[in-house]
């Protein structure tokens, strides 16, 4: 037996002893579990530079790749001998290329993705750690690396220093890759014998489809989705939904459902998603009584480039119903789902992918307060987050905006509702705006042009659920009213400005100047339709300069006056 100290596995946090037996490879950090990994499963060994000194590589039939770093160079003869006695295995030894190109060749083996330049190998991506793949472009390809459900979770039983699972060896380091884009330029012959063995429905007397040109970006793509099994070779779809309208991410796309993931599939982007980070389901009835709802509240969200969507929110027709069936036996449906999913569904569509989001899933479908209906009716009140607008739904233990930008908002996490008006004439104001105050100091989340009907459905679900509020619209009201009672002149020329933007220039002069007008056959009509209006009004000029004169001091008047020259210009 030969024994190492200071080994890291997989990047690991702590190190541990690793110890090479006759019956295969071994190793143990200090508090955590132990690794081992039997000499029949070994294929091939790599010995090469790494981070922490030698790395040992070894590739294993099921294991996947295995990552052993920290030896030292004298270790190598030591090491080479016994995978060459011991388990028949020839140890390589390679060199990584260093001159920091980025352009270089990409080779695809059996267990990882490796990027060589000038045939030394730059860096290896084990398929494990590749979480999705898009086509980003034409001839760009972006690759999304696994991200830990946990920053903690790096060992075998959770503990720091311990070996992770499927898609966690990244995880490990402080900071962590979580996208590589590639650009790949040119076209490939590629045979399509793959595709005829997936069964897509081509004939065998096809021989001119043996050799088809490809986008280079397109082959790469594809050869990736096989390899990091991503997409239908995950397992068989248990239900497959075409051409469904997706308001966040914007687009079509289509939905397949697995046994431990759901995927969508678009022209442009493709999204697997596990189970495990659909945290809640919301089935909302939009307030166009035509259309309904889905969202799915995801963490970690979803990744397109530098945009985050912690929210899938699907948009479906009330009337359009479905037939389908499932792909799954009597068995499985019994004893894997206890009877929670049917073998058949007939009804309308959003109804049946969400029962069957709720049988793979096992997770509650959320659905709006019962204490809340606004005052046409419905679940949701319209009203916009800065310049996007959606509608805000009352939940039983929450607030929830869709679509854009999804937010969801815990009563628990309330300090306090503020609802206040618009800015401007307060008086002929018909929306008001509404400024969530989280706790602990988490900020603000305002809620503006809200129906102001709305108010006394919103203040009456406020004292139903206990959440502390404060009603501004109704003091400055009370302060309006105080101003205009203490200062006379003020209160009668607001009153007349009011008055004069409802009737428009009914109320422009006084009572004798109107008289005057109405005695002039429709000379008011003339002067302002007329083209010789400046010749049929000559005379009401005098008038209404001698009309003038005589209440030059009324403060109505001076008020007045600037509205019959907008008038006269408009």
């Amino acid at each position: 037996m030969e024994s190492f100290d200071d080994i890291y596995l997989d990047l690991s946090k702590q190190s541990g002893k690793c110890r090479l037996a006759e019956s295969g490879l071994g190793w143990k950090p200090s508090g955590g579990n132990t690794f081992t990994l039997d000499k029949a499963d070994m294929i091939s060994g790599q010995w090469s530079r790494a981070a922490r000194g030698y790395e040992l590589k070894v590739i294993a039939r099921n294991a996947g790749v295995v990552q052993l770093d920290g030896f030292r160079q004298d270790d190598f003869d030591t090491i080479q001998k016994c995978f060459k006695v011991w388990y028949g295995v020839e140890m390589a030894q390679r060199e990584h290329a260093l001159q920091g190109w980025n352009w270089g060749k990409s080779e695809m083996g059996r267990n990882e993705f490796a990027f060589s330049v000038r045939n030394k190998p730059a860096f290896e991506i084990p398929y494990t750690e590749i979480s999705n793949t898009n086509l980003a472009g034409k001839n760009e390809v972006a690759v999304e690396f696994s991200l830990p459900a946990d920053g903690e979770e790096t060992g075998t039983n959770g503990h720091l220093g311990g070996a992770r699972s499927k898609g966690r060896k990244m995880g490990g380091a402080v900071d962590q890759l979580t996208e590589m884009r590639f650009y790949i330029p040119g076209t490939e012959t590629r045979k399509s014998k793959k595709k005829d063995d997936a069964g897509s429905g081509s004939d065998a007397d096809e021989p001119a489809a043996a050799d088809q040109e490809q986008n280079a970006a397109t082959v790469f793509y594809e050869t990736l989705m096989d390899k990091a099994e991503i997409g239908e070779v995950a397992g068989d779809t248990f239900a497959t939904f075409l051409d469904i309208l997706h308001l966040t991410p914007r687009g079509r796309f289509d939905c397949d459902l697995y046994e431990k993931s759901f995927r969508l599939r678009g022209k442009t982007y493709d999204y697997k998603v596990p189970y495990d980070h659909a945290k809640r389901f919301f089935l909302l009835p939009k307030p166009d009584d035509m259309h309904t709802l889905l969202c799915i509240g995801l963490d970690p969200p979803l990744r397109q480039g530098q945009t985050r969507y912690p929210f899938i929110v699907m948009q479906f027709k009330r009337e359009e119903e479905v037939n389908i069936e499932l792909n799954m036996t009597d068995s499985d449906l019994q004893e894997k789902y206890n009877g929670k999913l049917q073998p058949r569904y007939e009804a309308p569509l959003f109804q049946v992918i969400a029962k069957i989001f709720h049988g793979l899933t096992g997770k509650k479908i959320f659905q709006p307060s019962p204490l809340f209906i606004s005052h046409h009716g419905q679940s949701g009140v319209k009203c916009s987050i800065k310049a996007n607008e959606g509608h805000l739904y009352c939940l039983d233990r929450a607030f929830l905006f869709v679509p854009k930008p999804a937010t969801y908002i815990s009563f628990e996490n309330v300090a306090m509702v503020v609802m206040s008006r618009v800015g401007g004439a307060v008086s002929a104001s018909r929306t008001f705006d509404i400024a969530v105050s989280l706790k602990s100091g988490g900020g603000d989340h305002n809620f503006s042009n809200i129906n102001r009907e709305e108010q006394q459905p919103l203040e009456d679900l406020f004292k139903a659920k206990n959440i502390p509020f404060r009603n501004e619209m109704d003091l400055d009201s009370g302060m309006l009213a105080a101003g205009m009672l203490d200062n006379p002149d003020l209160a009668s020329s607001d009153e007349e400005i009011v008055q004069n933007a409802e009737r428009g220039s009914a109320d422009e002069d006084d009572e004798s100047v109107d008289e005057d007008f109405q005695g002039g056959d429709e000379s008011d009509v003339a002067e302002e339709f007329d083209s010789d209006a400046g010749s049929s009004g000559g005379d009401s000029d005098a008038e209404m300069e001698d009309a003038s004169d005589g209440e030059g001091k009324d403060t109505a008047a001076m008020v007045e006056r600037p509205k019959k020259k907008a008038k006269v210009s408009k």
